[in-house]
């Protein structure tokens, strides 16, 4: 009897009872809005605003709504309006693109590698088209970003990084987010901290901060703001920016504080079930893992793997082979988008040209959640079913090919 995965791929692990307990303490005395404290509080979105300052070491930090109003929140602080290029990553979701979509502006997709991450060669040859790049570290793939930041710096080109995927993650030494002028992040359910839905902005120039607080519907009350530049800074930029408001609340953030402080440790679960997957899936003949740079401090919160160059017709095969023993692939080849999976030529509120390298990638790219509801016999289990199903499809189509 084939053996057949009965866990959930979307189950997240529960939230700390400290999160519970101060979101209760906030429902209680009810003051929920984040400018709605009393004389001498700091509400709990304050506070985690300088927490994670601190713990992703920059000067100041902004809590929005969600990363998508993050990162349009990001791209309006950089003055990008109607009819600007932004240069961005052809694998991405579609917030990335939305975000660019939503200030008028239009992107210039810049190929993906095997390695899924942004290929610097046609980056390079894109550079001088635009003025900003919205870097995606999609599926918390980062590129080498000394390269990437020494081609922007030299073109005068400002980074903003998307790290929905990379909160936790490094570049050598430094954390994902503190590269570019602004770095951007998720607390989407499926995110490394899950408050159902949630962002935030990080920077080190006082300006753009200023903009941002106001930006996300602070009015005047920028001053109750922990991470925030000084009130000089909102001088003249608050009668000058429009306030869109898109605010985190207590409630959220109460969730989100405990969850900063475990996020190291959460870190390593991941990345234990990650190397499991990847060990159980090596030497496999048809399927490709992705190679991981040394330099690469990453969070395995996902697995892709790539079967290049199949048919698209055996790729489906694979993913409803391994749907019927309980194990959901998302495939990023297919024609049209399914649930959070898209792809650049289905988005047509961001035109683009042909991108056939990407296309090469995408259509044998198959992506898997790694919830930390899963054990290490889980991940076991997931891929030696991942494994039956890629060389049975792998066997019969190699003999059609003979």
């Amino acid at each position: 009897m084939r053996k057949r995965f009965n866990g959930s791929f979307t189950q997240q692990d529960k939230i700390p009872d400290e999160g519970i307990e101060a979101v209760t303490a906030v429902l209680q005395h009810g003051r929920l809005h984040r400018y709605n404290v009393t004389d001498g509080e700091w509400g709990e979105t304050a506070l985690f605003e300088q927490e994670f300052a601190h713990m992703i070491g920059s000067r100041y930090a902004v809590a929005v709504a969600s990363g998508g109003y993050a990162l349009a929140t990001a791209l309006r602080a950089l003055d990008v309006g109607h009819g600007d290029k932004v240069l961005t990553n052809t694998f991405t979701l579609a917030p990335v693109p939305g975000a660019i979509a939503s200030v008028g502006a239009q992107p210039i997709f810049v190929e993906v590698t095997e390695g899924l991450k942004i290929d610097l060669n046609d980056l390079q040859s894109k550079i001088d088209k635009a003025n900003v790049l919205l870097l995606s570290h999609m599926r918390g793939h980062i590129c080498d970003m000394d390269q990437l930041m020494g081609l922007c710096d030299a073109a005068g080109v400002r980074v903003i990084e998307d790290c929905a995927h990379t909160l936790g993650a490094r570049w050598r030494t430094v954390p994902s987010g503190r590269h570019g002028e602004i770095g951007c992040y998720s607390f989407q359910t499926y995110k490394h901290m899950n408050s159902g839905e949630g962002g935030l902005l990080i920077t080190d120039n006082s300006q753009i901060a200023a903009r941002t607080i106001i930006l996300s519907g602070s009015y005047m009350h920028y001053e109750k703001h922990h991470a925030a530049p000084p009130p000089e800074a909102f001088a003249e930029l608050k009668y000058t920016t429009p306030n869109v408001s898109g605010r985190m609340d207590n409630v959220r953030a109460a969730i989100l504080r405990p969850q900063l402080r475990t996020l190291p440790r959460r870190v390593r679960h991941w990345n234990d079930r990650y190397s499991r997957l990847v060990s159980g899936l090596s030497d496999l003949p048809g399927l490709t893992l992705v190679r991981r740079s040394d330099d690469e401090q990453f969070v395995g919160s996902s697995l892709q793997f790539l079967l290049l160059d199949w048919p698209k017709p055996n790729v489906l095969e694979v993913v409803d082979r391994c749907r019927e023993r309980g194990v959901e692939l998302k495939w990023f080849g297919a024609d049209e988008p399914a649930g959070f999976t898209s792809k650049y030529d289905s988005w047509r509120f961001a035109p683009s040209e042909p991108m056939p390298r990407s296309d090469r990638v995408l259509a044998g790219l198959l992506d898997m959640r790694i919830p930390l509801t899963f054990d290490l016999a889980d991940c076991d289990l997931i891929a030696e079913i991942i494994r039956d199903e890629v060389s049975e499809v792998y066997a019969s189509l190699t003999k059609a090919r003979l």
